[in-house]
C-alpha cells in the first residue's frame, strides 16, 4: 500500500471518529438537557393552539417530527419563519414562541433534526443541513407565497448559515450564536486539546462573508454560553447586509424560554415586512 493510501486511510477514519464524537456528544448532551427539562417542568404539553398541526416531513430516508403553526390572520400569511432549534431542546421547547409569532402574524415551523425527539435517523452534521433544508421546501409548499425567514438558534445558528446560500429565503436572524462550532465548543469549557476531535463545521463567521442574504443577529448581554462579542464578529463578518441587537438582561436561552414580547419585538418589526427595510445598522433594545 502506497504512502498516500496510508494518508487517505487515516484520514477516512479521523473524519469517522469527528462524525462518531458529533454525533454521540451532540445527541447525548441533548437528551440530558432535554430530561432535565421535563423533570423542572420547562417543556409543557400542547396546549390545542389554534393553527397548531404535529407533521411529519421527509428528510433522506427518514421522517422529521415537527410542529407547523399558521399565523392567527389569515391574511397576514406572507410572513413565516423556519426554526433552527439549538442543543438539549425539542420542538415543544419553541410552543410558547411560536404562539407569539403567531399571535403577530406570522406563521412558523419547528423541526426535530434526525435522530432527535421522534425523528428518524442518526444525527451527523450534514443531516442537520439536509433536514432544514427538507424543513424549508416543506414550508414553502404549505405557504408558496409567504416570504420564508430563517431563524438559527444555538447549535442551530450554525445550521442555518450553513444552508442559507441553498434556499430562497429572504433573511436569516441568528440568535445566541457561536462563529463556528469548535469556538462553541471551547467556550462551553471542552479543552483545547480535545477540541480537535469536534468536526471543523458550521463555520458561521467565515460563511456570512459571503453570504448575500440580510441577516439579523440578536444576541443576549447575559449569555453565559457564547460571549457577546462572539455576536459582534457575525455581525462585522456579515457586513452591509447586517443589523445587530444585543439584547440587555437576556440570557442563553431567554428568547424562547421566557417569551418576553420586549425582546422579539425588533426582531418582529424586522420579519414582517421582510424587504427593503432591511439594511446595515444596530439596534440597541
Amino acid at each position: 500500500m502506497t504512502v498516500g493510501a496510508n494518508a487517505g486511510m487515516r484520514r477516512s477514519l479521523w473524519a469517522s471518529v469527528q462524525r462518531g464524537v458529533f454525533s454521540a456528544g451532540v445527541r447525548g448532551v441533548g437528551s440530558a438537557l432535554v430530561l432535565r427539562d421535563r423533570w423542572l417542568g420547562r417543556i409543557k404539553p400542547a396546549r390545542g393552539l389554534e393553527g397548531s398541526e404535529r407533521v411529519w416531513i421527509v428528510s433522506g430516508q427518514g421522517r422529521l417530527d415537527a410542529v407547523w403553526v399558521r399565523a392567527a390572520e389569515a391574511k397576514k400569511m406572507r410572513a413565516a419563519v423556519l426554526i433552527c432549534h439549538g442543543i438539549g431542546e425539542v420542538v415543544e421547547h419553541w410552543a410558547c414562541a411560536q404562539e407569539l409569532l403567531a399571535q403577530s402574524g406570522v406563521s412558523s415551523l419547528v423541526f426535530n433534526y434526525s435522530g432527535c425527539g421522534r425523528s428518524d435517523g442518526r444525527l451527523s452534521a450534514e443531516g442537520c443541513e439536509r433536514d432544514a433544508e427538507a424543513a424549508f421546501w416543506w414550508l414553502r409548499n404549505r405557504l408558496p407565497e409567504a416570504e420564508v425567514t430563517l431563524l438559527g438558534f444555538s447549535l442551530g445558528s450554525g445550521v442555518a448559515a450553513a444552508v442559507a446560500a441553498r434556499i430562497p429565503v429572504s433573511g436569516m436572524v441568528l440568535c445566541e450564536a457561536y462563529t463556528s462550532f469548535r469556538n462553541a465548543m471551547g467556550s462551553v469549557g471542552v479543552p483545547g486539546w480535545a477540541c480537535g476531535a469536534v468536526p471543523d463545521v458550521w463555520q458561521s463567521e467565515q460563511t456570512l462573508r459571503t453570504c448575500n442574504v440580510p441577516v439579523l443577529v440578536v444576541h443576549g448581554e447575559q449569555d453565559g454560553l457564547f460571549p457577546v462579542s462572539m455576536g459582534e464578529r457575525l455581525a462585522q463578518a456579515a457586513g452591509d447586509r447586517v443589523e445587530l441587537l444585543v439584547v440587555p438582561g437576556m440570557g442563553h436561552s431567554d428568547l424562547h424560554a421566557k417569551v418576553r414580547p420586549g425582546d422579539w419585538r425588533a426582531i418582529l418589526e424586522w420579519i414582517d415586512p421582510p424587504s427593503d427595510r432591511r439594511g446595515k445598522s444596530e439596534i440597541k433594545a
